[in-house]
C-alpha cells in the first residue's frame, strides 16, 4: 500500500497594501488595506462630497479591502495601524478658484482631485443656449495650462469618457477623439524625446469638430470624466488645467449661469 503524499501547503498570498495601489511611502506603504479604513474614507467622502467619488480613493480602498477579507488576510472589523492611530481625512480647498479635494490616510495623501462646485441636489441639466459644451471644455484644455502636457493613459481615459458623455454611447467612436487620444498615449510611451510626443493641444484642438455629437456639460458629465482620469493615475491626482479640471470648471460655470 502506497503511502499518501502530504498535501503541499498553498503559497501564501500577500495582502494588498497601500503601497500597491497608491503612491505612498513609509509605514503606510507596508500596511494592508483594511475594511474599516475603506468604510471610514467612504464616510468622509460622503460627508464632504455628498457621495463617494467614482474611481476615487474610497472606491479603490473598498475593492482592495474586499479582496483582503476574502483571502483571509484581514478581518472584517479591522483597521490598519495608521488609520486607527492617525485617522483618515477628506479636506476641501480652493486652488485657482476651483474646488479641490485632498484625501489622506494618516499623513500620506492618497488622492487629490477637482470637483464641480455644484450642490448634489441641483438638477444635472443646464438648458441655457450659451452654456459650455463638452467639446468647448475639451478645446479649453487644449489651450489651457496643461496644453503642452504629453498625452498619457489618464488623459486618454478622461477624453474617452468625455466623448462617450457627448455622444451618449457606451463605447468610443472608431477614429474619433477618444481613439486619437488613446493612439497618442500609446505613441508617447514609445517616444523618448519630449519634443516628439503628442500633447493635449495636438489632440484637443478643434475638439468640437472631431466629436460626432456634443452636449452641455453637467455635474454628472464632469464626475464621470474625473473618475476616469483618477482611475488611470498612479498618484490619484487630477492634472491641474487638464481634462477633468476643465470639465469641472465648465459644469460649475453652467450651473452658476443657470441660477443667476
Amino acid at each position: 500500500m502506497s503511502q499518501e503524499q502530504p498535501e503541499r501547503p498553498q503559497a501564501e498570498k500577500d495582502p494588498i497594501k497601500y503601497g500597491d495601489v497608491f503612491v505612498v511611502s513609509g509605514e503606510l506603504a507596508s500596511q494592508p488595506i483594511a475594511p474599516k479604513d475603506a468604510a471610514l474614507m467612504q464616510a468622509k467622502e460622503n460627508q464632504t462630497l455628498g457621495q463617494a467619488q467614482k474611481g476615487g480613493p474610497a472606491s479603490i480602498m473598498q475593492s482592495a479591502a474586499t479582496v483582503n477579507v476574502r483571502e483571509g488576510e484581514v478581518g472584517r472589523e479591522e483597521f490598519s495601524d495608521v488609520a486607527r492611530e492617525q485617522g483618515v481625512s477628506v479636506f476641501e480647498g480652493k486652488v485657482d478658484g476651483q474646488r479641490v479635494i485632498t484625501e489622506s490616510v494618516g499623513r500620506d495623501v492618497v488622492g487629490q482631485f477637482v470637483v464641480p462646485e455644484i450642490p448634489m441636489e441641483t438638477p444635472g441639466t443646464a438648458l441655457e443656449r450659451d452654456a459650455i459644451t463638452i467639446g468647448e471644455a475639451l478645446e479649453a484644455t487644449g489651450v489651457a495650462g496643461a496644453c503642452d502636457k504629453p498625452v498619457d493613459e489618464s488623459d486618454a481615459a478622461a477624453i474617452q469618457a468625455a466623448e462617450m458623455r457627448a455622444t451618449g454611447k457606451n463605447e468610443t467612436e472608431s477614429g474619433g477623439l477618444g481613439a486619437r487620444a488613446q493612439s497618442a498615449a500609446t505613441h508617447n510611451t514609445r517616444t523618448v524625446p519630449q519634443s516628439n510626443k503628442t500633447t493635449l493641444s495636438d489632440v484637443l484642438t478643434d475638439a468640437r469638430v472631431k466629436l460626432q455629437a456634443d452636449k452641455v456639460v453637467t455635474r454628472e458629465d464632469a464626475e464621470g470624466v474625473i473618475g476616469a482620469e483618477l482611475r488611470n493615475k498612479l498618484d490619484m491626482k487630477t492634472t491641474p488645467g487638464g481634462v477633468a479640471a476643465s470639465m469641472a470648471a465648465a459644469a460649475t460655470l453652467n450651473q452658476n449661469s443657470q441660477v443667476s
